[in-house]
């Protein structure tokens, strides 16, 4: 082989060396877990006589078993009510921060716009464990120093861990950690557009306010679509916040969300085949539903551009 041809073997593979070490990655930690994942779900354990000795317990084929019992399971089905519930308290408030906040720093007019921009964003900097440990504590009447106080005042001290204002304390959370994130993602969208819009709106009789409703708020479109993108993600995967909080009351239960429930039936019960299915299906829900909001938000910007 010529050293030509060797120089030209070279280059071409070059892209495909570069590419290895992600691809091996991507293969190891993501491609063939999901693949595991997907291969218990078509099985289950089937247990002889009493399950003890060598033998009495192997894994045999269960075909969508697993899916059809997961789907007719109750606990499974209440648990995505529940978040259903909690998205529609999270997804509107923290978007409507996140632009409200953005829109206010973006103006000429905001005092010390570094300082608020670390504000609003360091709560997503904390862990979500220790945000609810945080929150959790401060919503105990025996340690909260708002108890204290409301106490004090003599106004009434709503139990915020009980019942229906279990769903605002959670969401409160998540608002109180996603808000800065979304703010920044919709505040940098915010400073590419450029000055001359706003001059020109200006010189036409434009109050900041019309500037922000009819210039800003469509030239940011796609940032509010990204954001309400991950926003539904994260929704559906709650854990973290109701898992933190459980020990602090007994409204929690251990399948309050769906994630939940697979880690319960995966680890409490040691039934990881169910689990397994458990999974498959919130991922396919989540992809459905991330998917199916995206094309429908391309296919009102495509509408938008044929005006």
């Amino acid at each position: 082989m010529t050293t030509a041809r060797r120089k030209s073997y070279g280059v071409k593979g070059a892209p495909y060396a570069f590419l290895l070490p992600a691809t091996i990655l991507f293969a190891l930690f993501f491609a063939l877990p999901i693949g595991y994942a997907l291969w218990l779900s078509l099985h289950k354990a089937q247990v002889k006589g009493l399950g003890l000795g060598s033998g009495a317990r192997k894994e045999v084929w269960a075909g969508l078993e697993n899916y059809k019992d997961a789907l007719s399971d109750s606990e499974l089905l209440s648990g995505a009510v529940r978040v259903v519930g909690y998205g529609a308290i999270v997804i509107p408030v923290m978007l409507g921060l996140a632009l409200l906040f953005a829109l206010m720093l973006d103006t000429d007019k905001v005092r010390l716009a570094p300082f608020t921009r670390l504000a609003i964003f360091l709560p997503y900097a904390i862990p979500g464990v220790v945000a609810a440990l945080l929150w959790g504590f401060l919503y105990l009447p025996d340690v909260s120093p708002f108890y204290f106080v409301l106490d004090k005042l003599g106004m009434p001290q709503p139990n915020l861990l009980d019942g229906g204002p279990l769903y605002l304390a959670l969401s409160n959370i998540a608002v109180w950690g996603g808000t800065g994130f979304n703010m920044i993602v919709i505040y940098t969208s915010l400073q590419a557009i450029p000055t001359e819009v706003y001059e020109a709106a200006k010189l036409d009789g434009a109050t900041p306010l019309q500037i922000a409703l009819k210039i800003k708020i469509p030239m940011v479109a796609p940032s509010l679509v990204l954001t309400f993108f991950f926003s539904i993600i994260a929704t559906l995967q709650v854990f973290s916040e109701p898992t933190t909080l459980k020990p602090l009351t007994n409204s929690v239960s251990t399948t309050w969300s769906p994630l939940m429930k697979v880690y319960q039936d995966a680890f409490g019960k040691g039934d990881i085949y169910s689990a397994a299915a458990e999974a498959a299906i919130i991922a396919v829900v989540t992809l459905v539903l991330s998917f199916g909001f995206l094309r429908a938000a391309n296919s009102r910007n495509k509408q938008e551009e044929a005006r």
